[in-house]
């Protein structure tokens, strides 16, 4: 985490973003030597399968199974032709 005066920053503010957003590093604003403010970068974009993945891996064996058996379950569930589907706006 670095630490940045609010002039140095307000200098210099471009720069400043593209270092947050390379280095994925928190930065402190301090104005007359007291914090002030934080700039956090923003979390990296990820698709389902990435946040599936790491949900995965923070499971133990037998829950993990059981989610993946759940998953595949729906999936068979879901196959079909598309004249078969409900429509979700039908009343």
């Amino acid at each position: 985490m670095k630490t940045l005066s609010v002039t140095e920053v307000a200098r210099n503010f471009s720069a400043v973003l593209d270092t947050i957003e390379r280095d994925q590093e928190e930065i402190v604003l301090v104005r007359n030597r007291r914090q002030i403010a934080r700039l956090v970068p923003e979390a990296q974009r990820q698709d389902a399968m990435e946040v599936f993945g790491d949900l995965y891996r923070t499971l133990d064996d037998k829950t993990a199974d059981a989610l993946s058996a759940a998953v595949a379950s729906l999936r068979k569930r879901r196959r079909g032709r598309v004249s078969e589907s409900r429509n979700p706006w039908a009343g």
